[in-house]
């Protein structure tokens, strides 16, 4: 899932009023780079929005995956901060996360695979350096499962910490942002899941006579342990796998 890009702008827009939204179109390499996920859908849509406000500021996005004869899954999250110090430094955070997905395994196929919805309580600290060219926040937050009527998983408590990271390059020709989440889960070993997934992007209005082409080229890795399941049903191993993708910032 592709999450969380304009997080990188919290401390941004926070302080500047600025809102942003983009839809990005993702290739994933997963299935040509390992086996056992020859069945991991190959193309994901997200689309993202980051509007501040004098309280704080909202965040969603929503991730659509494709195989060839159209959606095989869809996954959300909102995010809302409200600021708790004058500087905008500081700020409670409040988010859901939710989705559906298809699928097949050797023994099976599902549909309409409700992932275990959660909801997110915390705080967080927002940083960014005198021009705004380096973007950096950190949460920490209590995280709640719903049961899920469709698999069974019980209710159960958790906990999730987030760094969300910005920075521009070469007058803003270049970006690099992302962000790096680990939580905890009883269910896989360890207990634990992490997933970081870091993008570059080339910023094509940064070169001369293409003023208002909002279009970027680039590329994002998910980096992941415990996070992705293969053919076997087991979602226990380490995987990066890196995306081809297009962006347009509205």
């Amino acid at each position: 899932m592709k999450k969380r890009v304009l997080l990188a702008l919290f401390s941004l827009g926070a302080c500047l009023g600025v809102s942003a939204q983009n839809v990005q179109l993702h290739y994933d390499l997963g299935r040509s780079l390992y086996d056992g996920l020859s069945s991991r859908g190959s193309v994901t849509t997200t689309v993202e929005m980051f509007k501040p406000d004098k309280w704080g500021s909202t965040f969603m996005f929503t991730d659509l995956d494709y195989k060839n004869d159209g959606v095989m899954g869809a996954y959300w999250e909102i995010a809302r901060e409200f600021n708790i110090t004058r500087n905008k430094q500081f700020a409670a955070h409040i988010e859901y996360n939710g989705g559906a997905a298809t699928g097949e395994l050797p023994t099976k196929s599902y549909y309409g695979n409700r992932f275990q919805h959660a909801v997110l309580l915390g705080g967080a600290w927002n940083w960014h350096n005198a021009d705004f060219s380096k973007t950096f926040s950190l949460q920490a937050m209590y995280k709640y499962y719903f049961k899920n009527g469709h698999t069974g998983a019980r209710p159960f408590n958790g906990f999730q910490t987030t760094a969300v990271w910005g920075m521009e390059l070469a007058k803003g020709m270049m970006t690099f942002s992302g962000f790096a989440d680990l939580w905890y889960d009883p269910t896989v070993k360890g207990k634990l899941i992490f997933l970081s997934e870091p993008q570059f992007w080339f910023n094509m209005n940064k070169l001369k006579g293409w003023d208002g082409v909002n279009l970027s080229v680039g590329t994002e890795v998910e980096v992941s342990n415990n996070f992705v399941w293969n053919e076997k049903g087991e979602n226990d191993k380490f995987y990066a796998i890196p995306t081809l993708a297009l962006k347009w910032t509205f």
